[in-house]
């Protein structure tokens, strides 16, 4: 998505308590939020992919949250400048990636994130697709390398198909939530689909 310009961000009460807390973006208050309401790192999760990790606040958190023992990874075109220690970066495309790759020695991981975003036209309808079309993406590999019982989740706009890709996680999920944190920006049409409880066998065979 488009960044602000510098005179902005400099203004943004995100921005700066980001910068003062040593988290490499903004985005990271999205999460901690998220997680604060519904959950998404419970008690002996330690395995964690975040899809989309530039600029690496989100694994950051993860880190954070999890402490001693997190086996975190992270997918991205780009590295993230300030990775936690002891993350494994996979610099790929999204679309095109192996999941073998994403997964490495791990059999599978406790929760997958992705906070993606397509880079914007400005033309609301292509942008929308291009959203859709990434979240569809993440939601496949989740389904592909979630273990029973996981967490997933995933940035969305609003669009047609917005309806469609909830129900989708809701059928693979035992709950499903949205949710559009406070850091988010007002005029963003930007929303979060979580999905808790991972159940493999719904929906046919992984």
């Amino acid at each position: 998505m488009a960044k602000l310009d510098d005179r902005s961000a400099r203004r943004d009460r995100f921005h700066r308590k980001a910068k003062r807390e040593g988290f490499a973006a903004r985005a990271v208050y999205k999460l901690e939020e998220i997680d604060s309401r519904h959950q998404i790192f419970e008690r002996g999760m330690t395995r964690v992919l975040d899809l989309g990790c530039a600029p690496g606040s989100w694994l950051q958190y993860a880190q954070q949250r999890i402490g001693d023992g997190a086996r975190l990874v992270g997918l991205d075109r780009a590295a993230p400048a300030r990775p936690p220690a002891g993350a494994r970066i996979v610099a790929g495309d999204v679309m095109a990636v192996d999941v073998a790759a994403l997964l490495g020695e791990l059999p599978a991981f406790d929760v997958v994130l992705s906070d993606m975003a397509p880079d914007t036209s400005g033309i609301r309808h292509l942008d929308q697709a291009r959203s859709e079309a990434l979240f569809e993406r993440a939601l496949e590999i989740a389904i592909a390398v979630l273990a029973p019982g996981g967490n997933f989740v995933g940035k969305l706009f609003q669009g047609p198909d917005f309806k469609r890709l909830t129900e989708a996680v809701r059928a693979r999920f035992v709950a499903q939530k949205t949710a559009k944190p406070s850091s988010s920006r007002q005029i963003s049409i930007e929303q979060y689909v979580i999905g808790r409880g991972f159940r493999p066998d719904a929906g046919g065979a992984r």
